[in-house]
């Protein structure tokens, strides 16, 4: 049995739309009815996205889906949409002045080539709040905004999205007939498809500027504007590219490994770590590492990184805090323990040794004159030692005489995760380092000074 035609997408609420006498969203909207009965779409198969101004009313007024937001942003909600389920007809109402305020959007979805219908209703103003200026209003057009005239040149956004790579552009007036048979050819376009469609603010505009049906076209030629369709130049659109790289990339992704508690911890409440060095030194993927060893003990576990916007200068600061309770806070208010590896290091935490208790610990290389401070301080020939071995392993040597000296957990469980969770040079090199750590605390006898 033949599925009966729709003949409209116009809900019966319809009959009486919101737009003002001669308002040109009316046979606009009209005009999208008639493309979608030409496509015949399934209805719960097309989204119809808008945002704020008159045009953003219209979605209400469909059997289709429907997505209304915040104003210049309609063209992101769709583009979310459209990857998310590729398989919808994803059509855009857009004012002149969503495009005004959006115009960074508008460029990108053409950049991108997502497969959108765009279609503008330009009525060179803001008709929804009072008829102020848009980046369409004509030059020396009055406006609310402009009562001697707009000094500003109105943007080409059909020049615009062309420019950034619109693969479909088109632009006429809401009195051309061809209209919905434009529309429907821009939704079957499969990239992004733009019409910029001309049309009279019978409430603002036209009132101000004497500005008649006749004149749409002889504005057009003013600005010197080209209409018909001025783009068609099919591409790859980005939603199914971005698939295909996805698929073909599917395979080299490693799986996240798990961690298994197979360790003991020693730690009966919340523990806070800090460590601070140089960039360079590894201090965000050591801390990693370390983080991983205490979770393979039964640890909770957090870590927030601190570090400048240059790269390999300044310092690199890690806080790792480990709990045998769930953690609720990730920040570090005062550190049970801080290890110091550099001059950097120690100018991003000197006011925090400062105020440190006595109950906390400084782990400093013994190069670097720290601040005076109450808390318990071991210093150790960390760069000097780890240099031995690789300048890179100093964060996993301090660690390691830092296990060793108060037991936060079993060191073999930092030994396993060493392994587990770096390459084998890498992780050769470090394990070097834990060893030599937990030998520099036995030669030391352990003294804090």
């Amino acid at each position: 049995m033949t599925a009966q035609a729709i003949a409209t997408y116009l809900s019966d609420a319809a009959e009486s739309l919101p737009f003002c006498p001669g308002c040109g969203h009316s046979p606009l909207l009209a005009a999208v009815d008639a493309a979608l009965v030409r496509l015949q779409l399934p209805p719960e198969k097309v989204v119809l996205v808008t945002d704020i101004g008159c045009i953003g009313l219209s979605d209400q007024y469909f059997i289709t889906n429907a997505f209304h937001g915040l104003h210049g942003r309609s063209l992101t909600y769709a583009s979310g949409i459209k990857l998310t389920r590729p398989e919808l007809s994803v059509i855009v109402l857009l004012g002149d002045g969503g495009c005004g305020i959006g115009g960074t959007h508008l460029l990108n979805a053409a950049r991108r080539n997502i497969d959108l219908t765009l279609i503008v209703a330009n009525n060179f103003n803001y008709g929804m709040t009072g008829g102020q200026h848009s980046v369409t209003t004509p030059l020396e057009r009055v406006t609310a905004t402009t009562p001697a005239g707009n000094p500003e040149a109105p943007i080409d956004l059909c020049g615009a999205a062309i420019a950034a790579g619109g693969s479909w552009v088109y632009r006429g007036s809401v009195f051309d007939k061809d209209l919905p048979e434009r529309i429907a050819t821009a939704i079957r376009h499969p990239g992004f498809a733009m019409l910029d469609v001309w049309e009279l603010c019978t409430a603002y505009f036209v009132p101000r500027n004497q500005f008649k049906k006749k004149d749409v076209y002889d504005q057009i030629a003013r600005c010197g504007f080209s209409t018909g369709l001025l783009a068609d130049k099919p591409r790859p659109e980005y939603g199914a590219r971005y698939r295909e790289l996805a698929a073909a990339n599917a395979s080299s992704h490693q799986e996240t490994k798990k961690i298994d508690v197979v360790y003991r911890h020693n730690l009966d409440r919340q523990t806070g770590i800090v460590i601070s060095g140089s960039a360079g030194e590894k201090i965000q993927s050591s801390a990693t590492i370390f983080a991983k060893a205490a979770i393979s003990t039964g640890l909770r576990a957090t870590q927030k990184d601190d570090f400048p916007v240059t790269v390999m200068t300044g310092h690199s600061t890690a806080e790792i805090i480990l709990s045998p309770r769930e953690i609720d806070y990730t920040g570090i208010e005062v550190p049970n323990y801080v290890v110091v590896l550099s001059v950097d290091g120690l100018k991003r935490v000197r006011e925090q040794i400062r105020r440190l208790p006595a109950t906390s610990m400084v782990l400093a290389d013994d190069a670097i004159e720290l601040p005076e401070t109450k808390a318990v301080v071991l210093r150790l020939p960390l760069l000097k030692t780890a240099g031995k071995i690789d300048r890179r392993s100093a964060v996993p040597l301090a660690l390691s005489a830092l296990l060793q000296k108060v037991a936060l957990f079993d060191p073999q469980a930092y030994e396993t995760a060493t392994s587990a969770f770096q390459k084998p040079a890498v992780a050769a090199l470090n394990l070097r380092a834990l060893e030599a750590g937990s030998a520099l605390v036995a030669q030391s006898n352990g003294v804090a000074l």
